[in-house]
């Protein structure tokens, strides 16, 4: 009998930054579908932290000169690179016309900049819709789903995928919602012994309300709405991330009279035990499709707060496993904030259970199921 060639699959994605979300579904992803019948081919312009000795790496950095040259000039090499390659599915996770398969890791542009400007005045919100990188941006995106090309779309939440349908059109069951993966023997809920000894190590107080705030890029994921939201209670708000505005944010934390209990520490590579000294998550993010911090945080008990405008959403119940406001609501936001039980309590064991089916198993079952029905097409 003779033996069957493996599918070979090319992930496209132009930078791989090991704290960011799409790549950790990518690296989730591969690992996943490391032991199915696939060759597994990584198209890159940078590729950083740890790779699969089976996975193929194929580098395409053009020189660029701005924001669009980036683009453009890797959407470029990396169809050349596919068109000259023939594989089987290429999967891109960048808005590049002629594509099979598109995951809309960061939703539908025009929606975060409609979104973005609610936060800024009259004039600026022209500025940023006559923008030449987001013009090109959002006709880089209608050209991929116009395309004749794409076969299907990958969403990581329900939200994405009714954005999709009314903004370009794309017909219901060619969009697949496949939520992301995580590994929830890895993030777990922390003991008392191991809360308090993280708690004393960070030096926080015991006894005190922690919120944990994760995610670099401020602005979008509503920083400013964080601090606003604890500023009048005395909780404390630990940041997790980095932002070259950073220094704004302290202002405004000392402007409101609360520095002293918003703690930034920076980017973190292992998260777990911010996690584990934490009540709860804060993330008022003004878009976000699915951020993977959601995942992880219930993973490890912590109820979530955050915006209707975040795909996340999907798995809060409000009142019961978190709270979901309006991002800019900061009366709401703060009301949520109060609802924060402290310590273990039945809210952090209803968050983790919500969790447990979002395995990597999962994951690879439907993806490899997408696969087999696009070839089949």
């Amino acid at each position: 009998m003779a033996a069957v060639n493996p599918v070979r699959l090319a992930i496209v994605r132009q930078k791989y930054r090991p704290d960011g979300g799409a790549e950790r579904f990518i690296s989730r992803a591969l690992e996943a579908l490391d032991q199915q019948q696939l060759e597994l081919n990584v198209i890159t312009r940078q590729w950083q932290g740890d790779k699969n000795p089976n996975w193929h790496l194929h580098l395409c950095d053009p020189t660029k000169w701005g924001r669009i040259s980036r683009e453009r000039g890797f959407a470029d090499a990396a169809r050349t690179c596919w068109e000259r390659e023939q594989f089987d599915i290429v999967q891109s996770h960048e808005r590049i016309a002629g594509c099979d398969i598109y995951r809309a890791g960061d939703g539908v542009h025009q929606r975060w900049l409609e979104q973005r400007s609610l936060l800024l005045p009259r004039w600026r919100q022209q500025l940023l819709f006559a923008s030449p990188y987001h013009r090109y941006v959002m006709n880089a995106e209608r050209e991929m789903y116009q395309s004749p090309h794409l076969k299907a779309v990958i969403c990581n939440a329900a939200m994405v995928k009714h954005e999709i349908i009314d903004t370009f059109g794309v017909a219901e069951n060619n969009i697949h919602v496949i939520y992301n993966a995580i590994d929830s023997a890895k993030f777990i809920p922390a003991d008392a012994a191991t809360r308090h000894a993280l708690r004393q190590q960070a030096d926080l107080p015991q006894h005190a309300k922690v919120l944990i705030y994760v995610g670099s890029g401020f602005e979008r994921k509503g920083l400013a709405a964080a601090i606003r939201a604890i500023a009048q209670d005395d909780a404390w708000l630990v940041v997790v991330g980095k932002d070259k505005e950073q220094q704004r944010y302290q202002k405004l934390a000392q402007s409101l009279g609360c520095a002293s209990r918003v703690r930034f520490v920076g980017m973190q590579n292992q998260t777990l035990s911010w996690y584990q000294l934490a009540d709860g998550l804060l993330l008022p993010t003004l878009y976000d499709p699915f951020p993977n911090v959601i995942l992880e945080a219930m993973a490890c008990g912590l109820p979530v707060i955050t915006s209707d405008s975040c795909g996340g959403q999907e798995f809060i119940v409000s009142g019961e496993n978190g709270f979901v406001c309006n991002a800019l609501d900061i009366p709401a936001l703060r009301e949520a904030v109060m609802q924060i039980p402290t310590g273990s309590s039945e809210m952090g064991q209803r968050v983790r259970e919500r969790i447990l089916t979002a395995t990597p198993q999962k994951l690879s079952q439907q993806l490899v199921g997408l696969y087999h029905h696009i070839l089949g097409k």
